[in-house]
């Protein structure tokens, strides 16, 4: 399944629906927030355009036919930059030559941020939750406010964690994802169940 599925509006209308069923079961308030990419990965188009420069020269210096010497420069500095604009553009490519540490880190610190700049720490409980699901990294980031201990949720929330992940990890399955983003319900609502009076305080819409 395509990763733009993600985008497409009967998609986000299917996670707002499950938020809205996720929160008549618990007092934590749920943001979702998609985004195509979370860090910035230049130095891997960088590194495929110096690599197809460099086949471009060995050619160039050890086929039979001979090159003009004088165009060398030029064709290998529009290689690099060809190159490099087609690993920009084609996400498996760019995916492989990124360290699968390096995008987990960067999904960390983009989700923390937008954690801050939607105000999901402004509920009155801190009972905020956001799952952060960038598309380029397949990584899904979920981030807690001080009002939830993950450590009473036990197994069931790192479990539900993993299979969001999973949904993602090996190619997107758009389906298991919300499968899994609705178990959160089950998980939070033994320790946050929904309270008499409770308010909505946050968008239920994908940011």
């Amino acid at each position: 399944m395509s990763e733009r599925v993600f985008f497409l509006p009967a998609s986000r209308a299917r996670v707002t629906e499950a938020i809205r069923r996720i929160e008549a079961m618990t007092s934590a308030e749920i943001v979702v927030a998609v985004r195509r990419v979370s860090g910035h990965y230049r130095h891997a188009d960088y590194l495929f355009g110096f690599v197809a420069s460099m086949i471009l020269l060995g050619v160039l210096l050890f086929h039979p036919i001979e090159f003009e010497i004088t165009t060398m420069p030029l064709q290998m500095v529009l290689v690099f930059v060809a190159a490099s604009f087609v690993c920009a553009k084609v996400p498996p490519l760019r995916r492989l030559l990124v360290a699968k540490s390096l995008r987990r880190a960067a999904v960390v610190k983009t989700a923390r941020a937008a954690f801050v700049e939607q105000g999901i720490t402004r509920t009155r409980g801190r009972s905020g939750i956001l799952v952060f699901v960038s598309t380029f990294e397949r990584t899904v980031e979920v981030v807690a406010d001080i009002g939830i201990d993950p450590s009473r949720l036990g197994d069931p929330w790192k479990q539900t964690l993993q299979a969001l992940n999973n949904a993602l990890e090996h190619g997107v399955d758009f389906e298991a994802f919300l499968r899994a983003f609705e178990g959160l319900g089950p998980v939070l609502s033994p320790t946050l169940p929904r309270q008499e009076g409770d308010t909505n305080e946050l968008p239920d819409e994908v940011a």
